[in-house]
């Protein structure tokens, strides 16, 4: 298997939420085990996610998990998930339900360099980019 890069995001007690709502938006199969289930079980967080994945079908790979009790949540205002590739009625598609219950924060629109970009924060704090590349030729 080949390298990959993916986001590995942490949420405030919210991360099964959260990866239900991103199984709805990219489909895919989703995986999601609680601290309990890997011994914690008498802990505050038993029922929390230790670590979700989501493989989709467009072959992106979602990461994360719930912040343990014992660790300061930070959420972060330096991470975003960028979405990019030629498949304009897809990625459109993802922007649009990204940003029901979220925050656009720039419209997707044709940019300077051709390609169609847009920024959404979604209802779970994640920022997303998401850009449709320029047909060629």
């Amino acid at each position: 298997m080949a390298a990959k890069l993916n986001p590995y995001i942490s949420y405030n007690g919210n991360a099964r939420e959260a990866f239900e709502f991103y199984k709805e938006v990219f489909g895919g199969e989703l995986a999601m085990n609680t601290f309990g289930e890997f011994g914690a079980s008498d802990s505050s967080d038993a029922d929390k996610i230790m670590h979700a994945s989501l493989e989709t079908p467009s072959g992106f790979t979602l990461m994360g998990a719930d912040t343990p009790a014992e660790l300061e949540y930070k959420p972060g205002t330096t991470m975003s998930v960028s979405l990019s590739g030629d498949d304009g009625d897809d990625l459109r598609g993802y922007y649009e339900k990204l940003a029901e219950a979220g925050t656009v924060t720039m419209p997707l629109e044709k940019q300077m360099w051709g390609d169609e970009f847009g920024m959404v924060i979604d209802q779970f704090g994640v920022s997303w980019m998401v850009n449709i590349a320029a047909p060629q030729g």
